[in-house]
């Protein structure tokens, strides 16, 4: 499984990685936008992104629209993880098709809970998101 983390926050970036190989993940590529991360994921074999929302360049709302529109990048699993936590956010977040979301800080735990709800999740049912 090979993770694209983008996130504008270096800190950031390295606690998301560091906790993924906690969990036994080893494969990582890391951009700091939008922009830079749809460059990677349209030139390398990437499985899983987790996305910040407020990003420079391009948001991660906007690249979370664009990989659902891209017929090659339409099925990669999304985790948005975000200091956003309205529920307006939620429900757009929802609409551009985020497979799950994790409001910052968050728990080492429910990082782990809500990527293997995204994995085992075949059919992708967004009402499961929330549940933890």
């Amino acid at each position: 499984m090979r993770f694209l983390i983008i996130d504008h926050s270096p800190t950031m970036r390295r606690a998301i990685i560091n906790t993924l190989r906690a969990f036994g993940y080893e494969e990582f590529e890391e951009a700091e936008n939008g922009v830079d991360g749809m460059n990677i994921l349209q030139n390398s074999e990437i499985d899983f992104v987790t996305t910040e929302w407020d990003m420079p360049n391009m948001t991660g709302i906007e690249l979370v629209k664009l990989i659902r529109e891209d017929e090659k990048l339409k099925n990669i699993f999304i985790l948005m993880i975000t200091s956003r936590d309205s529920k307006a956010d939620i429900v757009e977040a929802l609409k551009a098709k985020v497979d799950n979301y994790v409001v910052k800080p968050f728990a080492t735990q429910t990082l782990k809970e809500k990527i293997e709800i995204v994995l085992n999740d075949k059919h992708r049912d967004p009402a499961k998101m929330f549940f933890l």
